[in-house]
């Protein structure tokens, strides 16, 4: 009983580690994404907390459409016809408002 118990609690740790470390590197990839394109490292942290907390995986590896196309109006509005989810454009364009300007944390 003690040993299925422990292994028990052993899987739960694992899948904790797992969980949390997702996220972690998640943020991590955002908010170096969003340093490299030319925000300050406080925006660009902001952005990266924001947009783990609000979206999911699949939201978060639609905005790499973002970082495919050029710096351009043009290639801002490819890349939004490519993401096709209004939640990832709203939470987008909310999160670089608020943490541009300072109003989020």
């Amino acid at each position: 009983m003690f040993r299925l118990l422990k292994k028990f609690l052993l899987l739960v740790g694992l899948v904790a580690v797992l969980w949390f470390g997702a996220f972690w590197f998640a943020e991590f990839r955002v908010r170096t994404a969003f340093a490299e394109a030319g925000m300050t490292a406080k925006a660009s942290a902001c952005m990266g907390h924001r947009l783990v907390r609000r979206l999911s995986f699949l939201q978060l590896y639609k905005l790499t459409a973002f970082q495919e196309e050029r710096h351009t109006p043009g290639g801002l509005l490819r890349a939004v016809r490519k993401i096709n989810d209004s939640k990832v454009i709203l939470v987008t364009t909310s999160s670089a408002a608020l943490c541009s300007t300072g109003l989020a944390r």
